[in-house]
């Protein structure tokens, strides 16, 4: 299943996409699109890659549409320049061949996509793409898709089609022609040695020249079929590098193609379309869209295009699907991620639900929905999560969501589809694939033990069975496949090593191809000792085996081929260039004929191509030709059509009515014509075709209409038809029946009857070993028996008693899907129901529905309980969630929808569940982190430190109690952060300088960070500032306002003393009082002398900072009014915060402390006729014995304006005191602001 939006594209093919046969399944008309290489220029240097996402999925657009998109080619590297930018695109739907195309379901619905060349994003997950085209790829099918009347089994893969329709695109660039041709290439005039000499036969046809669109570069065509002569043509000039579309026109014929009309006027002359879309359910229903860059809007016909009616959009469609049954029931989904809804085919629009996951959004399914009108949706919630909910068509409010999966899943991992419900689930850091089945409770899928996916995609859910694509842990270029049992639970290998390869944009193609018109039969690539080798199965894997290469060549001579060294191998793949090998086609309706091209040897290579064809369904090959050709189906099957791919313009086409035995030359053009694209008549007649292409690169776009209804002559009768027989290698035997297929005889030229004739009629066969699978956990041994894998335990009860009181006991065999045998050895191998025995629990699981043990404060926490085995009915289970409370269940069904707990406060919690029943207990414990929203981290540290001591860093939280806390730290440029659960730690700075501090606080999900810068220093000084009380008032509490005041004290400072700016650093610190503390430190030049005569120095510039202090000569106006006074006190320099009511009322307590300070200052003056110095120093380690610094100052002068020195110090006296040094004031009556301070 891809899960990585994303990121990773899957394409699973089995059909001759490129081809692009174009089907109804309404309506007995048959049309095919035949997209015939012109040029084998390859298409990498010339789409772009923007285009690429988008381009082939105009049929996609609208479920069902049986219309092409092709693209015009320049037949010179003279051309234009507008011709160099003919980066063409052709496109178109096929129901019928989506019977033997395999493609992965997982990538989203079926939402059609808007024009890739329009340059918007893709419309739908392009992992659904056939990837033959180098640009884009196919949508996936959903849930709301139907298989078409036809016979056999299918794997519907094209999304956004309609009943029994699928999609195809394929792109190519109009880029210059060169002489560059095909292996055994010859000339148009002597096409191949073996035809040159045949009689050339004329096709009735006709010619139309779409006038004026010679530049136009991309065209979309549309066919209604329904026993319709309407043709509708868009054709656009895309510019590549305006990347929006700049011209277009519109055509519509009425005579299956002979004349079209122009209904530009029609549609507004100056409105520049982009897009065609066309209701599934009723052809006779159009819609274009505008291009959004001019307008946005849409046309809406309701009468196959003839009149339109113009609707205004307030939004811009990426993407519409179609419902399945109600033909004007669209969803829009828009750029901005918002889904919209209209029941009036788009006439008025609805509001749906915002925050969709693009692709992930479909219709509901009669029958196992609670309602026709509900959408099941993927919505992406916070912190990268997706939550999976259903809603009401017109009413998506909170109060009628339904959440079928109570918890989050991976983004970009729903799928709708069938009875099937797929999604991934994080459990532990790994992505657990979860599957609901007929809409009931999920359970995880069940692989082999010890396959560990590194990628899983959903191939197929069709037969009521599941194929999967794994990529195991040891695998890089190739997928393991996988079947399940019908509820898509347990799965067994189907094949392994697969083919894979990348494919445009990133997705994932497999070689793997199912046979239309026959069920069973698939074939597949796969890499054996290093090379890939062709294998095919007619009982839907069980058993596989190689291709016989034919027994002679197209010349006749003998081929020497023996198995195992050599064998037949096919193209499988969908190469990014859809002219090159890799066609195989086959049809329902002519059911055993397979033509595909491949070559003969020991393993598959891409040199000396031919096409190969099978008349019985793979057990005989015929070479039809020794060089690529597309063939294609008409008159149902009864007759091949090919056209050589070639780079020069061409008159022929080659009919054979013996299954490609023999071929005949028809003429369809008097001019060589260089071909595009060719769109047969929906349906399944398939006599009149439509042939595009350019007579030169200047030309216009020329249609000529061919017509084959001239060949056949009458009708067909049961005297026309023949009887063959399936096998395999003789055995007919094959999926428990015999099957005797008709199918028209050779060289017959009759126009067969749609269903009439071409019939099958089957008998059951008795039941042997060959009809039987190894089930889950056995293993296929060298005697084509099954063993158990050394892993698993026989006698484990299943999971049937966890929800029930019987269950299925293996014998180690489970009848593959879609077998109908009887009878014989039918018991012996079948399962036999018994009684669920009495069985203690095991296997216990508890994990919650974000996948991680951690939870929010105060929020429903959701726990998921599975039990693996027990008789669940017996069963009761307790969830102890480690807070005090508990709870308990009868029985294990009454936690499907999981159990929901709110926690009051944060902590770590224990919380177990335990599965008790008479025989025994199971018992898990998950350890569930509680946390509340971090919302923010302060780090405090002081300013200034000294060298090469330890400084204590601490960190305060807000909310203060938020549960566990990991801290990282990180100090100046280090890569690596140290680690700590406590909010403090300790560092010591060995280099002076300013050194950066960062610290993140994580808490669950989210993480904080705060930073600081600390000044490191060998000595300094410092001083605590107090400030007069009108500044609180003005105080907001913000780090601006602080860092504000603190330049404005620095600069007063420095004007008033005339001290160097470099060596004052000011820092306002946090909280009431507004308190700062100023540092005095060292010249960046070093002074001479010994640290005495440094200290001396600060002591000097220190005196003189307190004398202006105290002098009342610092101050500032804060606003005019209010001027503040700065002053010395001895009060802590620690961080204050208040976070009380009375904040400001703590200050007349300051202050009074302040005034009784300060008269004690002016006793001791008076007293002792000295000052004292106030002085807070952090210092280095200085001398065992140093006198105490009583600085006296007598007088201060102005500083010289004219320089920075002091013009006098008079009576300075200074003295040391060790006391006076590394002094850290008491912090103990402060209350920690929530900021840390700011330096300057």
């Amino acid at each position: 299943m891809e899960t990585r939006p994303g990121h990773w594209r899957f394409i699973i093919f089995s059909e001759w996409i490129w081809l692009l046969t174009l089907t109804s399944t309404q309506g007995g008309a048959h049309a095919e699109l035949r997209c015939i290489p012109s040029c084998q220029l390859p298409l990498s240097g010339a789409v772009p890659r923007e285009l690429s996402e988008l381009d082939l999925t105009n049929s996609i657009e609208a479920p069902g549409e049986d219309f092409v998109e092709f693209a015009d080619w320049s037949h010179d590297a003279d051309s234009d320049h507008r011709a160099d930018e003919k980066h063409n695109v052709a496109e178109s739907t096929s129901s019928e061949q989506s019977s033997s195309k395999v493609r992965a379901r997982l990538e989203g619905n079926k939402a059609s996509r808007k024009d890739a060349l329009n340059g918007q994003q893709k419309l739908s997950d392009p992992r659904a793409f056939p990837g033959r085209v180098s640009t884009a790829a196919a949508p996936p099918p959903s849930d709301n898709e139907h298989d078409n009347d036809e016979s056999g089994s299918r794997v519907d893969v094209a999304q956004g089609r309609g009943a029994g329709e699928d999609a195809a695109t394929w792109r190519r660039t109009r880029s210059a022609r060169s002489a560059e041709t095909w292996s055994g290439f010859r000339p148009e005039d002597g096409e191949d040695a073996s035809f040159s000499d045949q009689e050339e036969f004329q096709l009735p046809s006709s010619t139309f020249a779409l006038s004026g669109d010679t530049a136009h570069n991309q065209a979309m065509v549309h066919w209604s079929g329904q026993n319709s002569s309407v043709i509708l043509m868009l054709t656009k000039y895309y510019d590549f590098n305006s990347g929006r579309v700049t011209e277009s026109s519109l055509w519509r014929s009425t005579d299956y193609g002979t004349t079209y009309e122009k209904l530009n006027d029609k549609v507004g002359p100056k409105t520049i379309l982009s897009y065609l879309y066309v209701s599934p359910n009723n052809k006779r229903k159009i819609m274009l869209l505008t291009d959004p860059e001019v307008e946005s809007s849409l046309l809406i016909s309701l009468d196959e295009g003839a009149t339109y009616e113009k609707h205004g959009l307030a939004f811009d469609i990426l993407s519409l699907l179609f419902h399945p049954e109600q033909e004007d029931w669209i969803l829009a989904y828009s750029h901005d991620q918002k889904l919209y809804v209209s029941v009036e085919f788009g006439r008025r629009w609805q509001l749906v639900q915002d925050g969709v996951i693009p692709n992930r959004f479909y219709w509901s399914r009669l029958g196992l929905d609670k309602e026709q009108g509900m959408i099941h949706l993927e919505i992406s919630v916070s912190n990268g999560r997706s939550q999976y909910i259903t809603c009401k068509l017109q009413n998506c409010s909170d109060g009628n969501k339904g959440k079928p999966f109570p918890g989050f899943i991976i983004p970009n991992s729903l799928v709708v589809q069938d009875e099937y419900v797929f999604i991934q689930v994080p459990v532990g850091g790994q992505s657990v694939h979860y599957v609901s089945y007929k809409r009931n409770a999920f359970y995880p899928m069940k692989l082999p033990k010890y396959t560990l996916p590194k990628d899983l995609q959903i191939i197929s859910t069709d037969d009521n069975q599941v194929v999967a694509a794994i990529q195991d842990w040891q695998q890089n270029d190739s997928y393991n496949l996988y079947m399940s049992e019908s509820r898509g639970l347990f799965f067994t290998l189907m094949l392994e090593n697969a083919v894979s390869s990348g494919g445009p944009e990133g997705n994932i193609m497999i070689d793997l191809y199912e046979v239309a018109g026959i069920k069973g039969v698939f074939l597949s690539n796969k890499v054996v000792e290093n090379q890939v080798k062709t294998y095919i199965t007619y009982n839907k894997g069980r058993d596989w085996r190689l291709l016989h290469a034919p027994t002679t060549d197209l010349q006749g001579n003998k081929v020497y081929c023996e198995q195992p060294y050599c064998s037949l191998h096919l193209h499988l793949h969908v190469s990014e260039n859809p002219y090159t090998s890799g066609n195989i086609v086959s049809k329902d309706s002519a059911p055993g004929i397979i033509v595909a091209s491949g070559v003969v040897g020991p393993e598959l290579t891409s040199n000396n191509v031919s096409i190969f064809i099978t008349s019985d369904a793979g057990n005989n090959w015929r070479e039809v030709f020794q060089e690529e050709y597309s063939v294609f189906f008409l008159n149902q099957g009864g007759s091949l059509v090919a056209i050589r791919h070639t780079p020069l313009p061409i008159r022929h086409i080659w009919l054979s009515f013996d299954e490609g035995r023999n071929w005949d030359k028809y003429s369809f053009t008097s001019s060589p014509l260089y071909v595009d694209g060719v769109l047969g008549e929906p349906g399944e007649d398939t006599l009149i075709m439509t042939i595009f292409g350019h007579f030169s690169h200047r030309s216009e776009w020329q249609l000529i209409k061919t017509d084959f209804r001239s060949i056949f002559q009458r009708r067909c009768t049961s005297e026309d038809y023949m009887t063959w027989q399936l096998h395999n290698e003789g055995e007919v035997c094959i999926m428990g029946m015999k099957r005797i297929f008709q199918k028209p005889k050779s060289n017959v030229r009759c126009v067969n009857a749609r269903n009439e004739y071409i019939s099958q009629t089957s008998s059951s066969c008795p039941c042997t070993e060959a009809d039987f699978e190894c089930d889950y956990g056995f293993e296929r041994q060298v005697d084509r028996s099954c063993a158990p894998s050394f892993w698993f335990v026989p006698a484990a009860t299943s999971r049937d008693c966890i929800s029930g009181d019987s269950f299925l006991n293996t014998t180690g065999y489970r009848r593959a899907f879609s077998n109908n045998c009887t009878d014989g050895a039918l018991l012996k191998y079948s399962p036999t129901r018994q009684k669920c025995p009495s069985q203690a629990p095991r296997g216990l699981r508890l994990f919650t529905s974000e996948g991680t043990p951690v939870a929010t404060l105060d929020r429903n926490v959701t726990f998921l309980v599975f039990l693996e085995e027990g008789l669940g009915s017996m069963t009761s289970v307790t969830v102890d969630f480690g807070d005090g409370t508990a709870i308990s269940y009868v029985n294990t069904s009454s936690i499907d929808d999981g159990v929901r707990h709110i926690y009051s406060r944060v902590g770590i919690y224990q919380v177990s569940a335990t599965a008790t029943n008479t025989l025994g207990f199971d018992r898990v414990i998950l350890y569930l982190h509680v946390s509340c929203q971090l919302e923010q981290v302060q780090l405090s540290a002081p300013s200034v430190v000294v060298k090469n001591r330890a400084v204590n860093l601490t960190t305060a939280l807000r909310p203060s109690n938020v549960g566990t806390v990991s801290y990282y730290w990180w100090f100046d440029n280090k890569t690596e952060p140290v680690v700590t659960l406590d909010g403090a730690t300790s560092f010591t700075f060995s280099e002076a300088g300013r050194h950066t501090v960062t610290v993140q606080a994580s808490v669950g999900n989210t993480v904080h960070q705060d930073q600081m810068t600390v000044a490191v220093y060998d000595y300094f000084r410092s001083h605590v500032l107090g400030f007069s009380s009108n500044l609180d008032e003005q105080n907001p509490g913000v780090s601006e306002w602080r860092e504000d005041i603190s330049r404005v004290v620095k600069s007063n400072m420095v004007r008033v003393t005339g001290i160097n700016d470099e060596q004052l650093l000011v820092t306002v610190i946090p909280g009431l009082p507004t308190t700062a503390e100023i540092f005095i430190v060292p010249e960046k030049k070093p002074r001479g002398g010994g640290m005495d005569e440094k200290w001396a120095h600060l002591d000097q510039l220190s005196q003189v900072l307190l004398s202006a202090l105290n002098q009342d000569l610092i101050q500032f106006t804060l606003r005019p009014g209010v001027q503040v006074n700065v002053y010395a006190t001895q009060l802590s320099p620690a961080p204050l915060v208040d976070s009380s009511d009375g904040g400001h009322s703590g200050t007349a307590v300051i202050m009074l402390v302040s005034v009784v300070l300060m008269g004690l200052a002016v006793f001791v003056l008076y007293k002792f006729k000295r000052k004292i110095p106030g002085i807070n120093t952090y210092t280095a380690e200085q001398p065992d014995k140093e006198q105490e610094v009583i600085p006296t100052v007598t007088s201060i002068d102005i500083p010289n304006p004219e320089g920075n020195k002091l013009t006098s110090l008079d009576h300075v006296h200074v003295q040391s005191d060790s006391r006076g040094r590394g002094y850290l004031p008491s912090h103990t009556d402060i209350k920690l602001s929530d900021e840390a301070p700011r330096v300057f």
